[in-house]
């Protein structure tokens, strides 16, 4: 199988299963990874997604050039959600990339898809797309700047050199650097600890932060009033108070 998945708890963890072709995307993983999107956002018995490559050499060298070339593109490129199925996805629940090796090329740019990232310590990232003529077409190049200086970011764009692990987590793009054999462990705590926390609130969280991350304040604020109007009308805004003052843990509804 292209892509393996599996479930703890409310935390649904997708892996890119070629460690063969270093987790590259050619069609068939990219369609796979579509359909995991898809059922993932739409169950209700997932609060978090974990998003992994198997091995520890790469999270994923991006796309197969050999099955772009081979004429899969449409397949590559076209699949629901973007390449990789995730990188024009507007996908509403909490992401986090577990970052098992290099991220380079779409591989970065599958993991600026995520909202969250625990790296191996080994991990490496970058665009290395001019050194072979090409560009980072997968949202790499509008994702970085909003992610790293900008001055960084263009160092990674206009040299396609690769950055490593420390130096990502010391300028924000990644937020946390664990050993290899800690990568899954770290990255399930870290989902555990957001699946503590009303579903719905941490839906509208993310949402009101994407969208305002770029809007005037004014239209910051609108976008927060909506929110506002969602969550504090839910039946979770209603038993979070009645847990804490019954000082017991609250039972989440997602509604």
């Amino acid at each position: 199988m292209a892509v393996d998945r599996s479930r703890e708890g409310h935390v649904e963890i997708i892996t890119i299963n070629r460690p063969e072709a270093r987790n590259a995307i050619d069609g068939a993983t990219s369609q796979a990874l579509s359909a995991a999107f898809d059922e993932v956002e739409s169950d209700a018995d997932v609060w978090a997604v974990i998003l992994t490559g198997a091995g520890d050499k790469a999270f994923s060298a991006g796309m197969d050039l050999k099955a772009f070339s081979s004429g899969e593109g449409s397949q590559i490129i076209g699949a629901h959600g973007g390449f990789a199925g995730i990188t024009q996805r507007d996908f509403p629940k909490p992401l986090i990339a577990a970052v098992n090796g290099s991220a380079l090329a779409g591989g970065c740019e599958i993991m600026l898809s995520c909202d969250l990232v625990v790296a191996a310590s080994h991990a490496t990232f970058g665009i290395p797309e001019a050194k072979r003529g090409l560009i980072a077409g997968a949202g790499g190049l509008i994702r970085l700047p909003k992610r790293l200086p900008l001055a960084v970011a263009l160092e990674l764009a206009l040299t396609g050199d690769p950055m490593d692990a420390e130096r990502a987590y010391a300028l924000g793009l990644v937020n946390r650097v664990v050993p290899k054999e800690r990568l899954l462990e770290e990255a399930v705590t870290l989902a555990n600890g957001i699946c503590e926390n009303a579903p719905l609130a941490v839906r509208a969280s993310k949402r009101v932060m994407r969208q305002a991350v770029d809007a005037p304040e004014a239209e910051g604020w609108k976008i927060n009033a909506v929110a506002v109007n969602e969550v504090f009308s839910s039946a979770d805004a209603m038993e979070g108070p009645v847990a804490f003052a019954q000082k017991r843990k609250p039972n989440w509804q997602g509604r």
